[in-house]
């Protein structure tokens, strides 16, 4: 029943304190993501772990220009994760989905705020992105699938939305 309530708790935070999350929980959100399930168990997305500053800004800006704007688009997070996913498997768009999902949701279960920041696949698109990934080793058909902040709520989450009348059909 605590899988039950932490889906049904769990809200994006866009404002954060700057306190990092402890090394134990990042692992744990981390490895949730791993077990996410993929398409015939091929495991076709990556995981990357942005420590760096210098890169994280980087990946800021590139988020920040595809939208057209000039801000901070992981709201201060003192946390990025960063989730691709090989193209080449026909399921890469939906696995890398649920890695992303199984990492939100693994992160709200340990009180750790979060929040999934889209345009992932325009920062790698990039010839910035792209020589980000080279320079970490990585090569392949990669797409980015999204970005997950997480790092802990300056302010207390928000009540959900009321469910829409017609979400569910039944035959």
């Amino acid at each position: 029943m605590e899988t039950l309530k932490t889906l049904k708790t769990r809200r994006s935070c866009r404002a954060y304190k700057a306190e990092h999350v402890e090394e134990e929980k990042l692992n744990a959100i981390i490895e949730a993501g791993t077990y996410a399930p993929t398409g015939m168990g091929k495991q076709s997305p990556i995981i990357l772990v942005i420590k760096d500053r210098e890169i994280r800004n980087k990946l800021a800006k590139l988020n920040a220009a595809a939208m057209g704007m000039e801000i901070d688009p992981f709201y201060g997070a003192p946390e990025l994760i960063v989730v691709l996913a090989d193209k080449t498997m026909p399921t890469y768009l939906y696995d890398g989905s649920l890695v992303m999902g199984n990492m939100l949701n693994a992160a709200a279960d340990l009180g750790v705020a979060s929040c999934w920041v889209h345009r992932a696949k325009e920062e790698f698109e990039s010839e910035e992105g792209k020589a980000i990934l080279k320079k970490l080793g990585i090569e392949g058909n990669y797409e980015g699938i999204g970005n997950l902040i997480l790092g802990y709520a300056a302010k207390p989450a928000g009540e959900a939305a009321p469910r829409k009348a017609n979400y569910v059909y039944s035959v």
